[in-house]
C-alpha cells in the first residue's frame, strides 16, 4: 500500500509517527524509502524538464531580441536609401517581432518560478530521503544492507558537491564565530 500520494506528502510525513504505528518498522520503511526513491526520480525529472524550458525560452527570446535588432538596421538602411515603403515594412516586422517578444516573456518568468519550485521540492525531497536512510540505519543497528535499487537511490541522490562546499563554508563560519 503507498504511504505517500504526492511529492509533499513525502516532505510534510512525519516518519517516527508512521513507524510508531507500522506493525513491521523496518519492513515500512524500507517501503517508504522505495517511495521516496521512485518520487525522487520523477521530480529529478521534472526539474530536467522544466530546465530545459527556461533554456529554450531564453534562447527563443535572444534569437528574436537579435531579430528586433536586425529589422532596426534594416529600416535604417532603407530610410538611408530613400525607401520609406521598405522602412515602414521593417518597422512592421520590428513591432511583431516585439510583440512576440512581449508574450514571450510571461512564460519565461513562469518557467523560471516553476523551475525554482522544483528545485525547492528536490532538495527537501533529498532531505527527507537521507532522513529516511538514517531512520533506517537507527532501525538495524547498523549500516543497512540496502538492495541494489536502495543503493542506487543513495548514491544517486546524495548531497551535491555545491551543497557540501556549503557546509564546509557554514562550518567555517561557525567556527569563526566561536573563536576556534
Amino acid at each position: 500500500m503507498p504511504h505517500f500520494s504526492r511529492l509533499t506528502d513525502i516532505i510534510t510525513c512525519s516518519l517516527s509517527e508512521i513507524l510508531n504505528s507500522a506493525a513491521n518498522p523496518q519492513q515500512t520503511l524500507h517501503e517508504i524509502i522505495e517511495e521516496m526513491r521512485e518520487g525522487l526520480t520523477a521530480c529529478r525529472r521534472n526539474v530536467n524538464t522544466s530546465t530545459r524550458n527556461v533554456d529554450r525560452l531564453t534562447k527563443e527570446i535572444a534569437d528574436y531580441e537579435s531579430q528586433v535588432s536586425e529589422w532596426k538596421d534594416s529600416a535604417k538602411t532603407a530610410l538611408g536609401d530613400g525607401d520609406e515603403d521598405s522602412a515602414r515594412e521593417a518597422l512592421r516586422r520590428k513591432v511583431e517581432v516585439e510583440d512576440l517578444i512581449a508574450g514571450l516573456r510571461p512564460e519565461l518568468e513562469a518557467a523560471n518560478s516553476a523551475s525554482q519550485n522544483m528545485l525547492r521540492i528536490q532538495k527537501a525531497l533529498e532531505a527527507r530521503f537521507s532522513e529516511a536512510l538514517r531512520k533506517l540505519e537507527e532501525i538495524t543497528g547498523a549500516s543497512p544492507a540496502f538492495s541494489a535499487a536502495t543503493v542506487s537511490a543513495a548514491e544517486n541522490f546524495a548531497a551535491p558537491q555545491s551543497r557540501a562546499s556549503d557546509v564546509e563554508a557554514e562550518l567555517e563560519a561557525l567556527r569563526k564565530e566561536l573563536g576556534n
